[in-house]
């Protein structure tokens, strides 16, 4: 199979580094379709763990100087995973986040990991967003993203119907209650808008939206610096 440059529309994607590919092949070795190496790689820990986990689940993985050069989106890339796309569906009574028209996989990747890393493993995407499985959105959650959950929908009222049990907290810059005092209920759902434009004015009036305060030398805080504060908040109260 000769691999291509990733496009969206492809049925396949890659992982792009050690530690990527490290959580893909331990969590979806089903879905590889082949490991490249780099000739230069050096043999790390990393390397011999991925060549471990290779011959653990009769995966072939080959030098393919050429092949990774035409798939990377960064120099010196060592190791490359080609996986087959596939579906992970949000599970209900669990908490949430749902980010509406995020444009920036690096963002993304980044909320995905910081999730992970506090237990929370579902994320809805409001179309029109990045690309889930784009290499950039991979290698940004750094592998973490093989461990989520994750659906998109084609607006917010569509996910809203389909888990009308849980509690929406909207974060906006003028929310109605600060986030050091908000007390979660379960199961909670993590709103945030795009990166520029935000949430729609209509959420500043829910009671359950939130805002986190901070000096007015800066307009707003980056999306994944906001998600982290929000998820870290919801971790200590769960």
């Amino acid at each position: 199979m000769a691999l291509k440059a990733y496009k969206k529309k492809l049925e396949y994607s890659y992982s792009l580094g050690i530690f990527p590919t490290i959580e893909l092949l331990q969590t979806h070795p089903e879905k590889v379709i082949s490991i490249l190496l780099a000739s230069g790689a050096e043999d790390t820990k990393g390397i011999s763990e991925i060549k471990k986990l290779c011959d653990k689940h009769k995966i072939t993985y080959d030098i393919a100087d050429k092949a990774i050069a035409r798939i990377a989106i960064k120099e010196k890339t060592q190791v490359a995973g080609a996986f087959e796309k596939y579906t992970q569906p949000l599970i209900r009574n669990e908490h949430h986040v749902v980010l509406v028209n995020p444009s920036l996989p690096g963002n993304v990747g980044t909320i995905i990991r910081t999730m992970v890393g506090f237990g929370i493993t579902n994320l809805a995407l409001i179309r029109p967003c990045i690309d889930f499985f784009d290499p950039m959105t991979v290698r940004a959650a750094m592998g973490a993203g093989f461990k989520a959950n994750f659906e998109y929908f084609l607006s917010f009222d569509d996910y809203r119907k389909k888990f009308s049990e849980n509690t929406i907290y909207p974060f906006v810059l003028n929310g109605k209650n600060e986030l050091k005092d908000v007390i979660f209920k379960k199961p909670a759902t993590l709103l945030f808008g795009n990166e520029g434009s935000g949430l729609h004015p209509d959420f500043n009036s829910s009671e359950t939206s939130i805002r986190i305060s901070h000096s007015n030398e800066i307009e707003s805080l980056n999306l994944s610096t906001a998600a982290g504060l929000a998820l870290y908040s919801l971790y200590n109260q769960h």
